[in-house]
């Protein structure tokens, strides 16, 4: 078979693949047999887990049809299988499976994996060359010497204690980029959120899918951020710092705080990046906090349709135009922007999604679009938003490439660059 085959589960998580029947992906609701070109083999750092209650489903070149495989295996039904890829790579195509139960899956990327040639492969690109968050690049020994050694220094700095945790539990791969002391630090400021995101990493409700993490329980003060920025900016070229993580709700609700911290930080430091990952609900905020020093803004959104924005943010005292307020304020002010686009496969390259988006950049301008896979699960999130596939998708890597030839500008990657560069 010149294909990769489909990979199944027995209920004791042990993985194997099935000859005779090929891997299957979904774009949306629709399932399809990716092109070879767009398959590459499972980056290092990535993970295989297997999806509960689901079977999986699969193309049978024999009958060249879509085929459920629910055969009988020791133990009970055979599981269907995903893959949870290493930062930097963006999904083109889901997992294929049913699935009877209702509950919502764990806040994963679930793309889907088969195997070909000794290797497991995915639907899927590098989207950045960035190498920060590759897992080869952390020693855990170094990181956990050098966290501990940083918490014992600065005991009384709540906020470094808080990344302590986000460091050895979580495996944050900012947090540990802090403590190794380079790259990007975060800067969790909020815990306070006027969304209710139906896939928030750090809060859910009882009927949602369990958080990864927790979130900050406390509010940090102006003298705390400015201690872990000067620490980072003053000894990393090219340095950037981070408001807005995932373990915190969203910190422009803290402007006062980040504006004073912005400029404490400033008055010291003229280096380095400093950037802020937000909701962009509030668009005065923005140009205040350009004022006082900020460098870059990431606005995140699962989609730039109302509709299907709003079903998913759940905005509390905000609203999607004024989202589209501050991203046009943002670059107005000479801020360097960038969009968090949260990659659906089948919903973020649909045809009319693309042309707005297209027009949005027109009116607006852009810098920068991270491609990030949604941390979601598809049924439970499409169903939820009111998804409505009508036609067949662009392909994530057509609407990259279409974006590309008609922003020439336009950048794509995964990561906040530096735009705050030394000489």
């Amino acid at each position: 078979m010149d294909y990769p085959r489909l990979l199944y589960a027995n209920n004791k998580g042990d993985i194997f693949d099935y000859p005779g029947l090929e891997m299957a992906s979904r774009s949306g609701h629709i399932f399809f047999r990716p092109d070879v070109d767009d398959l590459i083999p499972l980056p290092e750092g990535s993970e295989l887990f297997v999806i509960p209650d689901s079977v999986p489903i699969a193309w049978d070149p024999q009958y060249e049809d879509f085929v459920v495989f629910d055969t009988d295996i020791s133990g009970g039904k055979a599981l269907a299988v995903a893959a949870f890829m290493a930062p930097a790579y963006t999904q083109t195509g889901l997992a294929a499976y049913k699935r009877e139960s209702k509950s919502p899956l764990p806040l994963f990327a679930y793309t889907s994996v088969g195997w070909w040639k000794g290797r497991f492969w995915v639907p899927a690109f590098r989207s950045d060359k960035d190498k920060r968050q590759d897992l080869k690049g952390f020693n855990q020994g170094k990181v956990r010497k050098k966290t501990i050694g940083r918490l014992k220094k600065y005991k009384k700095n709540r906020l470094i204690q808080h990344l302590g945790k986000c460091s050895l539990t979580y495996g944050c791969p900012a947090a540990k980029n802090f403590f190794l002391g380079r790259y990007e630090a975060p800067l969790p400021s909020s815990p306070v959120c006027n969304a209710r995101c139906l896939g928030c990493l750090s809060y859910q409700p009882p009927n949602g899918p369990p958080a990864t993490q927790d979130r900050i329980t406390f509010t940090p003060s102006a003298k705390e951020i400015k201690e872990i920025a000067l620490i980072h900016l003053s000894g990393v070229k090219d340095g950037i710092v981070s408001f807005g993580q995932g373990c915190e709700g969203e910190p422009i609700l803290q402007k006062e705080l980040l504006s004073s911290a912005v400029k404490m930080i400033r008055k010291e430091c003229k280096s380095g990046t400093i950037n802020l990952n937000t909701n962009a609900s509030i668009p005065e905020a923005i140009e205040e906090l350009s004022e006082q020093g900020l460098d870059s803004i990431r606005i995140s959104m699962n989609s730039v349709e109302p509709e299907y924005y709003n079903a998913y943010y759940r905005p509390k005292g905000y609203s999607y135009n004024n989202v589209i307020d501050s991203w046009k304020r943002a670059k107005e002010a000479g801020l360097h922007v960038s969009l968090n686009l949260f990659i659906m496969p089948g919903l973020t390259d649909q045809l009319g999604h693309f042309e707005l988006l297209c027009r949005l950049i027109e009116t607006n301008g852009l810098d920068l679009i991270q491609l990030r896979n949604h941390n979601i699960d598809p049924d439970w999130y499409l169903n939820a938003i009111g998804f409505k596939q009508q036609q067949d998708a662009m392909g994530i890597r057509n609407m990259v490439k279409a974006l590309k030839e008609r922003f020439p500008f336009l950048r794509f990657g995964y990561f906040n660059p530096p735009v705050n560069i030394s000489e």
